[in-house]
């Protein structure tokens, strides 16, 4: 099974996280993530993890440091998470390519139901003292 290359934004403001949902006739759908998508062959994952955030919440941001990476199996899929630390530069996230967005606190986002591979995320999201 091939491995997926896939990034996410950890979208942090005023210790409110961003998180998407996906639309309901996708894989997982209705499902709860950290905004992004997969890494086209040859491209710079920081530079896709741009590009994904344009197309989906239609903002302009900067990737920053990586915070995490996850190999994680799902059933007809193994994938790398590349979770980078973004800021947004310009721009109001729209539902462009999502179901729903929201700003959620650390303990908010322990109720909704994130992807599985989004999981370990979530527990290194618990540890860190200061989300501003």
């Amino acid at each position: 099974m091939k491995t997926l290359v896939v990034v996410a934004g950890l979208i942090i403001e005023k210790g409110r996280i961003l998180v998407t949902q996906r639309k309901e006739n996708t894989s997982y759908g209705l499902f709860w993530e950290f905004p992004g998508g997969k890494v086209k062959d040859g491209e710079d994952p920081r530079q896709a993890l741009q590009r994904e955030l344009r197309e989906e919440l239609g903002i302009e941001t900067e990737a920053g440091s990586l915070f995490e990476a996850v190999s994680y199996a799902y059933p007809t899929d193994s994938i790398l998470l590349l979770v980078y630390r973004c800021r947004i530069e310009k721009g109001t996230p729209e539902l462009l390519g999502c179901r729903d967005l929201c700003w959620v606190t650390p303990q908010e986002i322990a109720e909704l139901s994130m992807l599985p591979a989004d999981q370990s995320i979530l527990e290194r999201l618990s540890k860190e003292p200061d989300l501003a």
